[in-house]
C-alpha cells in the first residue's frame, strides 16, 4: 500500500509562489508516474501536471498552468514536487497528489492508483 502526503499549501497573493511536495511511504515510487490535480468548490477534480517514472524526463501540463508551474520528482526523497509561480486567483483549490504504476504520463484521474488527502492553496486578488 502507498501513502501519499502533500504539504506546502497556504495563502498567497496574486503573482506569488508556492512549492508543493508529495512524499510517499510504503513503496518506492521509482516505477510510478506522479500527477497533481486540483479541485475547487462546485467543480470537478482537474488535471494540473504529471511527471513520468524513473528519471522524470516526461512531463505534461494543463494549458492553464503551462509556463507557470513546474513538476519534478526527487527519487532520493521518494517525492514529487510542484513549483507554482505567478499564481492567480483561479489557481485556488485543494491540490492532490496521485501515483500510478507505469511509464505513461496521463491526465485522467481514474488512471491513478493512489491519492493523497490534499493541501489547500488560496490565492488572494
Amino acid at each position: 500500500q502507498v501513502e501519499l502526503v502533500e504539504s506546502g499549501g497556504g495563502l498567497v497573493q496574486t503573482g506569488g509562489s508556492l512549492r508543493l511536495t508529495c512524499v510517499a511511504s510504503g513503496r518506492i515510487l521509482t516505477n510510478y508516474s506522479m500527477g497533481w490535480f486540483r479541485q475547487s468548490p462546485g467543480n470537478e477534480r482537474e488535471f494540473v501536471a504529471a511527471v513520468g517514472w524513473r528519471d522524470g524526463a516526461r512531463t505534461r501540463y494543463a494549458d492553464s498552468v503551462r509556463g507557470r508551474f513546474v513538476i519534478s520528482r526527487d527519487n532520493a526523497l521518494n517525492a514529487a514536487i510542484l513549483q507554482m509561480d505567478n499564481l492567480k486567483p483561479e489557481d485556488t483549490g485543494d491540490y492532490y497528489c496521485a501515483a500510478r504504476l507505469g511509464v505513461w504520463v496521463v491526465n485522467l484521474p481514474d488512471e491513478y492508483d493512489y491519492w493523497g488527502k490534499g493541501t489547500l492553496v488560496t490565492v488572494s486578488s
